[in-house]
């Protein structure tokens, strides 16, 4: 799935806005041409990485911040899935999975878990949200009400603050957890 254009698109002019730039100061900095980024601002083409990360450098933010947009409060991406842009110059394709809110805390653990009693966990504080991605093996995983069944290479992020479980269904099953708290 390449990266949907609309998304790169608002992003760009949000954040143009936010910087006070024109379309001719912003694109000279990034020094790509004007109609450009006129056009990927009207959701049109599809831009290389190298293109996109010269209009981050020149904005002054972090790439992940054009790919913000309103997300359902569960998300998941199978592997080989998810919003992605390619390099111009080399084999190399980056696939975003979550961006990380400006102000929150990240800890990041790998998890080696083993068929058996589910491991249910109470609500943590307000606002925490849990990131997963299945290394190996095969793992229900998210809240207790609706969790979704992942295999290697998949991701799953959903609210830490409500009661979630996961559950390895396979032997020797490795997952990370990135667990995120504002």
């Amino acid at each position: 799935m390449s990266l949907p254009i609309e998304i790169v698109a608002k992003g760009l002019h949000r954040e143009r806005q936010k910087a006070g730039l024109s379309l001719a100061e912003l694109a000279r900095r990034a020094g790509i041409a004007k109609s450009t980024l006129s056009q990927l601002e009207a959701a049109q083409g599809n831009p290389s990485l190298e293109t996109l990360w010269s209009l981050c450098v020149a904005l002054e933010i972090p790439f992940a911040k054009l790919m913000e947009s309103n997300i359902p409060q569960t998300q998941v991406i199978r592997f080989g899935e998810g919003p992605s842009v390619a390099s111009e110059i080399a084999h190399y394709q980056a696939i975003l999975l979550a961006n990380c809110p400006t102000g929150a805390r990240r800890d990041v653990y790998i998890l080696n878990t083993q068929p058996g009693e589910p491991r249910l966990s109470h609500p943590h504080p307000i606002g925490s949200i849990e990131h997963i991605i299945i290394m190996k093996g095969c793992a229900k995983v998210g809240l207790t009400a609706e969790p979704v069944v992942l295999n290697e290479g998949d991701y799953i992020c959903y609210p830490a603050d409500q009661e979630h479980i996961f559950e390895a269904l396979d032997e020797d099953t490795r997952a990370i957890l990135i667990s995120e708290q504002r």
